[in-house]
């Protein structure tokens, strides 16, 4: 922090916060106009290069201090494709930077760039919509480069690892024409929302010569320009825009909603655009001056103050309005404010409709963080006094089912813990009385990209020779249990490409930088364990047609009519299932090594362990009994 400036103080932010939306550079009628804001800076120059990534500058010139700390200069001309940067003089030091509020930059993003957005913009983009919310929401999980690198995806060799790879409608494996991959595997899945890991611009892969490393891409360098590394061609600003835009209105095109994963609870390092625009002011610092850690990446965003909020708030309003994304997943939601995401909600329902762009995020943080008395952070403790439409990962309901991710050999309810039956019933309405307010808050899930797979873990646990590589029977079969439970739960249904065919990281926790080989999705394996994926996409489809799991409401958690302990590792759940085909629902969890005979009549038999599909010509079922280390789901007709 600058000696005797207090950043977080009302003193501060009533002398320089700044209402306009005109940050960044600018195209007008008139010419072009570049604006920063730097409130502690002594002077600003502006330097403009004909490349994004060589060269030196071919005109500077000094721009002209402003109120509340803006920065500005402006031309008659029309500079759309021009690069710059900013020399920024604060005290004794200057510093050359990027612009924090820059739409495009050059390879790397070390120099931004002039963009004329209009120009960016696909074919029929003025039409672009995303397609009619179906009765629930189906979130799958998926990383550009890994999406389409492996040569069983039968993606043309160009697109691979690319943006452009999600604009090919009908790929198949091995490109022989038979069995589909890509997106048409994800429509028949039955898929709703694509969730994109990291599209905005990232640091940690050299933009030149990207096949030489991954990385998940959770270290931010420019928030509101696309990774180049996805792009056909990263030394053209305007190329990953244009690449973007595509990839989402193929998206919508195949019947898709795009969800994006973004990360401003930190950045790549703390010497960012930011820190060098205004020394200090967008991080938190321990009262001692040392940098705050919550994120476990060396720093937290300062998301508290008033011109961080606003960059925050209009980035991702920007990226909704500017590419039409239709949701958003916040890395580490648990450092920022509760009352920026409370405004972040407000602003998208405004502008969109309540509730029609997704909103959720991790409850949690890596650690501890500095902020003022008074100011709350959106982590699971507040959970219930926010908004009913910001949603937050259901980490109880994993944890019961397939044991703790930070220990590999904990167990959960489906390979082998005791004691979790209760907690089971908790997980089917969402922990609603202790933890959420509504299903609409829950994002239900198993596995996502941390931590290890839920193949692996299962592996880990059930497996003696730990084969990752094998489709042992036993692990078949909590899999499928494990599958059957958090898609009979009530919440947003959420799962990790590759979740559905077993995928394996051969064990590997943390795979953010490994590389790409073990980090691909195998197709060629979603088609040799089929019989899996094929169990997926029947509890999918059913599950689309109960009301009692869908409902979002605050009420729904008293769908539960019944629920009960069979046995030791067996549990019975009844739900008021009015408004579908089936006036009622039992749905039976058993883990257990033997089979548990059960009572009643009436019922038709939806799915079991082996079939999920039953529901498609429902049988009654006279003498029901549920086999070890299975499910069943019943269906009761009303009178």
């Amino acid at each position: 922090m600058q000696s005797g400036i207090n950043f977080g103080s009302k003193v501060f932010a009533k002398r320089f916060h700044y209402d306009g939306d005109d940050l960044g550079a600018r195209l007008t009628e008139n010419g072009t106009v570049f604006k920063l804001w730097a409130p502690t800076a002594e002077g600003v120059v502006l330097r403009l290069y004909p490349s994004g990534h060589t060269g030196e500058a071919v005109r500077t010139v000094s721009m002209q201090r402003e109120e509340k700390g803006v920065w500005s200069w402006q031309t008659d001309e029309n500079l759309d494709g021009v690069y710059y940067d900013y020399e920024v003089t604060v005290g004794r030091d200057s510093h050359c930077t990027a612009d924090p509020y820059a739409r495009a930059c050059g390879m790397n993003g070390w120099r931004s760039m002039v963009v004329d957005l209009p120009k960016t913009n696909p074919k029929d983009w003025e039409h672009d919509r995303a397609p009619e919310r179906q009765a629930e929401d189906i979130i799958y999980e998926v990383h550009v480069r890994e999406f389409s690198w492996a040569e069983s995806g039968g993606f043309p060799e160009k697109v691979r690892g690319k943006y452009k790879a999600f604009c090919e409608t009908d790929t198949t494996l091995f490109d022989r024409g038979e069995q589909p991959t890509g997106l048409a595997y994800l429509r028949d899945l039955g898929v709703t929302h694509v969730q994109l890991m990291p599209v905005y611009d990232y640091g940690s892969v050299n933009e030149a010569r990207p096949d030489d490393s991954f990385n998940w891409g959770y270290d931010p360098v420019n928030y509101n320009v696309p990774e180049g590394s996805y792009s056909s061609d990263p030394t053209k600003g305007e190329v990953r825009i244009r690449e973007l835009k595509e990839l989402v209105q193929s998206l919508h095109q195949q019947g898709f909603r795009v969800i994006m994963d973004v990360v401003y609870n930190h950045t790549y390092s703390r010497d960012s655009w930011l820190e060098r625009t205004a020394p200090g002011y967008y991080y938190r610092t321990w009262q001692d001056g040392t940098p705050c850690n919550g994120s476990g990446c060396g720093n937290d965003l300062a998301s508290e103050r008033s011109m961080c909020a606003k960059y925050i708030l209009e980035s991702v309003l920007y990226w909704a309005e500017e590419y039409h994304m239709d949701g958003f997943r916040f890395d580490l939601m648990g450092l920022l404010d509760a009352a920026l995401m409370e405004r972040i909600r407000a602003e998208l329902d405004a502008r969109y409709g309540r509730g029609e762009k997704l909103v959720f995020g991790e409850p949690w943080a890596a650690g501890e963080t500095a902020c003022k008395r008074g100011i709350h952070l959106a982590n699971q403790k507040y959970l219930r006094k926010m908004d009913l439409e910001i949603g937050a990962f259901a980490d109880k309901v994993r944890d019961t089912i397939k044991g703790s991710v930070m220990d590999a050999a904990k167990v959960g309810f489906v390979n082998g813990a005791r004691g979790q039956e209760h907690k089971i019933i908790q997980s089917v309405t969402a922990w609603c009385e202790k933890g959420f307010r509504a299903p609409a808050q829950s994002i239900t899930y198993v596995s996502s990209h941390d931590d290890m797979t839920l193949w692996d873990k299962l592996v880990y646990t059930l497996d003696p020779k730990c084969q990752y590589d094998v489709f042992t029977p036993e692990v078949l079969r909590a899999n499928r249990l494990a599958a059957a439970i958090y898609m009979t739960c009530q919440g947003r249904l959420f799962l990790l490409s590759g979740e559905e065919f077993g995928r394996t990281k051969q064990g590997a926790h943390n795979t953010y930088n490994a590389p790409i080989a073990l980090n691909r999705l195998d197709w060629e394996r979603a088609w040799d364990n089929h019989t899996l994926v094929d169990y997926y996409r029947g509890l999918i489809a059913l599950r689309k047609q109960l009301p009692a799991l869908c409902d979002k409401g605050e009420d729904a958690w008293q769908r539960m009519l019944h629920a009960e302990v069979l046995t030791s590792r067996c549990v019975s759940i009844t739900l008021d299932n009015t408004g579908g085909t089936w006036e009622t629902i039992k749905v039976i969890y058993n883990a257990s090594s033997h089979a548990v005979p059960l009572g009643g009549m009436g019922w038709e038999l939806l799915a079991d362990g082996r079939s999920s599909f039953l529901w498609q010509t429902p049988q009654p079922i006279h003498q029901p009994a549920v086999q070890p280390v299975s499910v069943l789901i019943l269906g009761k007709r009303g009178e």
